[in-house]
Formats: structure tokens, sequence, C-alpha cells
């Protein structure tokens, strides 16, 4: 097991010299110099070039100072070898959405190594660049914010048509999230094999059902992708946005780390999931818009709200903006070194 890294520590609940911090969507937009590598190519592009997607998941830490990176890929890039055809525009698109039983049977389970080659030599590039130097986080979508792009065809603002499933096709939804899972499945552990040494599962529209319908509709899928993973010495973040509400609920997946929102304390949070387990969070992104004495007066907050509890990873709530000053992030990762030191 890998523990001399802050991250990894803080992962397992292991006290740390100071609180690791890294941020969702690091390597993106509001980089310049990732603008310059996107210039170059399309996303789709970018992601499946693996010199490009290493190129992209060192700038932040190079730029940072951040104590993980994590992967440059996308939720999607799994899906679009299932047989679904995948633009972004600027969004993404599945040109013909899933909504029947053949559709669900039509869907094939990729060969991981053949049909995703490229995720997973990024992978390898970038153990040998980070080696010693921070460890690097793999990651999927959870199955139901899968299955929502899927069946919805894009993002949606009501996600009528996954619940007009779930709700009027029980079984056909079942079949479908079924197939999800072992795809995910797979796909996450082909990544814990090419040398991902955390893996982070976003379930970014899992917070959209009711507390009620997450126990019946979603936690199932999670537990069951979770318990299949190869979890020697391997870490699993958990990340349910818009799940302040359902903590206990989402405990119950199964990993070892719970991503907090920024619309839930992180104190109350952690007395709400236990001592046992960890969890990352949980700055509004919109705060790194503010001046930089606010931005201070945040993290400090966050960090009070921990009170010193071992187990805590810093990181937003959800992704960084694109129009966020670079020099406002790399603030707040000085900011959280700084105020953490032992």
């Amino acid at each position: 097991m890998t523990t001399e890294y802050n991250f990894i520590k803080a992962c397992w609940g292991q006290p740390v010299d100071r609180t690791p911090v890294w941020l969702m969507r690091q390597a993106g937009r509001y980089l310049p110099q990732y603008m310059a590598v996107r210039k170059k190519c399309t996303f789709l592009e970018l992601c499946k070039t693996p010199e490009l997607a290493a190129e992209v998941t060192i700038q932040p830490i190079d730029y940072l100072g951040a104590d993980a990176a994590i992967l440059f890929s996308d939720i999607l890039t799994p899906v679009e070898p299932m047989g679904m055809k995948l633009d972004f525009v600027p969004g993404p698109v599945f040109e013909n959405p899933v909504r029947t039983q053949a559709d669900v049977d039509a869907l094939r389970i990729p060969v991981m190594e053949e049909d995703v080659p490229y995720v997973l030599e990024t992978i390898k590039i970038l153990r040998r660049e980070f080696e010693g130097r921070v460890p690097l986080i793999g990651f999927g979508g959870a199955p139901f914010t899968l299955a929502c792009y899927m069946v919805e065809g894009k993002g949606s603002k009501d996600f009528a048509q996954i619940k007009r499933m779930m709700y009027g096709a029980p079984e056909l939804y079942a079949s479908l999230m079924e197939k999800i899972t072992e795809m995910d499945r797979q796909y996450l552990n082909a990544q814990i094999a090419a040398g991902a040494q955390a893996i982070q599962i976003f379930d970014t529209w899992g917070g959209i059902v009711s507390p009620l319908d997450y126990e019946k509709y979603v936690l199932p899928y999670t537990t069951k992708l979770i318990d299949g993973l190869n979890r020697d010495g391997i870490p699993i973040i958990h990340f349910v946005k818009g799940a302040g509400t359902m903590l206990k609920s989402v405990r119950k997946a199964g990993s070892d780390v719970v991503g907090l929102d920024w619309h839930v304390n992180l104190g109350k949070a952690r007395d709400m999931l236990g001592p046992e387990i960890a969890v990352q969070g949980n700055l509004d992104p919109t705060v790194l818009y503010a001046p930089k004495a606010h931005i201070e007066r945040e993290v400090k907050r966050i960090l009070d709200e921990n009170a010193g509890r071992p187990g805590h990873i810093f990181n937003l709530g959800h992704g960084i903006l694109p129009t966020v000053d670079p020099e406002h992030a790399k603030f707040m990762v000085e900011c959280v070194h700084r105020l953490s030191q032992k």
C-alpha cells in the first residue's frame, strides 16, 4: 500500500502533516497552458492522444502544487465504444439515445485494452512522470449518471426520459443499469491495473432523485460497482452531487472517501458519516471569483469545520469553473497548505 503521499494517507484516515488538496477539473479551460494544447485538437482527440492527455494532466500539478493528479479524460469515454456515437457541442451529445430493450441489447461491453487503450497508456505515462511526486487518481462516472446521459442523449433540466424509464419500465431500466455497471467495473479495474493509485466515482446526477428513489434505483448499482473493484490498497472516492440530505445512504455504497458538495456543512457531514469515513471537499467553486482575503477566510472556515480530524482531502464542491483566474486557484492551494500545516 502506497502511504507516503498525504493524499493517500488522508483517504485511509491516517494523520498527515498538512491537509492534501486537489481540484475537480483541475486540468482544464481556466489554464492558459491547457488552452494552448486544446487549440491543436478537439476535446475527444485530446482525450484519445495519450501524450497530450498526459501533458494537460501534469500542467496543474506544475502550476498549482496540488497533492494529487487526476487523469485527463471524460466520464463518457468508455460509453462510446459500447456503440453510442458521442460528440461534444460543447457539452456531450449522443446521436441515438437508449430508449428500448433493443437499444440496450445492442450495447456491447468494450474490451478495455482494445477499445480504450489510450486511457490506459495515459495512466502508464503519468505513473512514470509522477513517480515519487504525486499520486494519480483514475475515475469514471457512476452507473446512474452514465445512464442519464445515455437515455437523455445529453444534459437535462428535468431528466424526464430517465425517470420515465425508471418508473414506467423498471425492467428495461434494470437491464440497462446492469450492463452499464459491468462495463464500469471492467473500465475502472483496467485503470487500476494500468497504475491508477485511487479511483473517483462521479455521480453528478445522483442528487436529482428523492432519498427513497436513490436507495431503490441508484444505490444498488453503485454498491455493486464498488464491490467489484480490485481495491487492494486502492482507495475509492464516491462523489454524489446534491446528496447532502442523504449522506447515510451514500455511505452504504461502501467507498473509503465520500465527496461533499458545498451545500452541506463539512463538520456536520463528518458527524453523520462517522470517523471511519474520510471526506473530500467542499469549497463552493464560485468562491474562487472572490478577492483573495475572502478565499482565505473560506478555506479557514472549512478547515475549522473539519476540526483537525484525520481523513480530510480539501477540494471544491464541484469542478473549477473555466473563467476563474488561475492565480486564485493557486492561492487557494497555498492557503490550504499554510493554514493546515502541523
